[in-house]
């Protein structure tokens, strides 16, 4: 009887649990069984493994297999096994020395040809291997997204490649990360014409990461103010950049390279479900909101959208995270994004408009604008009027600032909330708002005048002084003066 170990690495949201793939040729009539809680593709990698083996030249041992994935309590999908499961016949056959696999990780899905194919969540798992001091063997395809992780990655095209590296006659070489951060052309502000309230609100936005509704007719230029925000804020950190490519990496679609420190910009479709925003799923993957966690989230069209998935914006503007609960687990999906949503003042979109006549009723309006909760709204730091700019007025505007000296502003405002607080003054937590905020005179009184005759919440109160700290960042000024708290909550107000 012969035993071989071979250490791979499962998929559990953003994570990647240690699996022990164990091999065992027995006496008895041939056979080939897999337990330790697999799925329906992990099963079927029989086949997978038993075809690539046979077209690669080694010899299927006509024994009793049996392989074992522990812990058994830990579910396993997907085909992300069947390089481990590959080796350990053959080192259990002893085709390869078993010693050869001490202190790495194997993990890709195989072809019937031998061929070596990439998985999703290779960058999760070259992590966890970082961080265990262990090297990782993969697919070629995912080898660049794995060495992100700052470990000791191969990446190989075929079964014989691998077999050659462990027995030292073909070593391959370790893989190298992307060496330059992907590129966009992100459109420019300066293509906006007038508009100066909403221009502000972009870079006081971008400047302390807090939440925007535009609000206006159809072609004011809502969507167009959306798509330049992304183009405001700063390059992301290298810690951001691991976090938004390791979300990318476990979702539909997987990881790639041109995206490699690009702050993501998500506009799903108003016709969303709750889960596509939020993630799930049999096997949880991450949704909308953490697909854009270190970016903007983009909802035009917001009271379209259908209720539970706009209730579910509620919780992850507050912590930053969502949770996904299933019956074998409970995953959390980091979704610290940027809301930036737009919508009509009512269903036909003209209400107000001169131009155009308003045929909704009164109760049609009010429904409209009743689809949005009202704690959602309290949750939403600004909300604007873009009014329509007439062809007209258009050719007579001047081009406004580029997006690169707004930038430039954010940047160097961002860096000294940065150095200060460590964190943009949106996420100023709540107990620090008294130490960080400071008031003089003229702005506690406006704040508490505006607290007894507005009737802000706690949170709105919070909210307010977060966006007034912004203000007067911009400004460069330590204490929050009455202009600054005057400024946010005209910002709060607008309906």
């Amino acid at each position: 009887m012969s035993l071989a170990v071979v250490q791979g690495r499962a998929a559990l949201g953003v994570d990647a649990p240690a699996v022990t793939i164990e091999v065992h040729l027995g006496g008895g009539l041939p056979s080939f069984s897999i337990v330790g809680l697999p799925n329906t593709a992990l099963r079927e990698a029989r086949d997978r493994v038993r075809g690539a083996l046979t077209t690669s030249g080694f010899e299927f041992p006509r024994r009793r297999i049996t392989v074992n994935l522990a812990p058994a309590d830990l579910p396993k999908d997907g085909s992300r096994f069947d390089l481990a499961i590959a080796l350990g016949i053959l080192a259990a056959s002893r085709q390869i020395d078993p010693m050869r696999l001490e202190g790495g990780v194997f993990t890709a899905e195989l072809a019937l040809s031998g061929a070596l194919r990439p998985i999703s969540g290779a960058l999760p798992a070259a992590a966890r291997c970082a961080e265990a001091g262990e090297w990782l063997m993969l697919a070629r395809a995912n080898a660049e997204e794995a060495a992100l992780a700052g470990g000791t990655v191969y990446g190989a095209a075929h079964l014989l490649d691998v077999c050659e590296h462990l027995s030292g006659r073909r070593p391959l070489s370790p893989a190298a990360p992307p060496t330059t951060r992907g590129t966009a052309s992100s459109p420019d502000l300066a293509d906006v014409r007038g508009q100066h309230r909403a221009r502000r609100a972009l870079e006081i936005a971008a400047t302390g990461s807090h939440s925007l509704l535009l609000q206006g007719p159809p072609g004011s230029g809502k969507s167009m103010l959306a798509a330049r925000l992304p183009g405001l804020l700063p390059p992301m950190t290298r810690t951001e950049a691991i976090e938004s490519a390791t979300l990318r990496s476990v979702a539909h679609g997987g990881f790639e390279a041109r995206h490699w420190g690009l702050r993501p910009f998500r506009e799903p479709h108003h016709t969303a479900s709750s889960r596509a925003l939020t993630g799930g799923g049999a096997t949880p993957r991450p949704g909308e909101i953490s697909l854009a966690h270190h970016g903007v989230l983009f909802l035009d069209e917001l009271p379209e959208f259908p209720r539970d998935a706009l209730e579910a914006l509620r919780e992850p503007l507050e912590t930053g995270e969502i949770h996904v609960s299933r019956a074998h687990a409970h995953l959390r999906f980091p979704a610290r994004f940027q809301l930036v949503a737009a919508m009509n003042p009512c269903p036909c979109g003209y209400l107000g408009e001169g131009d155009h006549l308003c045929r909704c009723t009164p109760n049609q309006v009010q429904q409209y604008r009743n689809r949005i909760s009202g704690p959602l709204l309290d949750r939403i730091d600004m909300r604007i009027d873009v009014p329509r700019v007439s062809p007209a007025e258009l050719e007579r505007l001047t081009p406004g600032e580029s997006s690169a000296r707004v930038a430039e502003r954010v940047a160097a405002t961002r860096a000294r909330q940065q150095r200060r607080d460590g964190c943009p003054a949106a996420d100023l937590p709540a107990g620090t708002l008294e130490e960080r905020c400071p008031l003089d005179a003229g702005g506690r009184l406006l704040m508490r005048e505006a607290c007894e005759r507005l009737g802000l919440s706690a949170r709105a109160w919070h909210r307010s002084l977060r966006l007034a700290r912004t203000i007067a960042d911009l400004e460069a000024t330590e204490r929050i003066g009455e202009a600054h708290i005057a400024e946010a909550l005209g910002y709060r107000g607008s309906q």
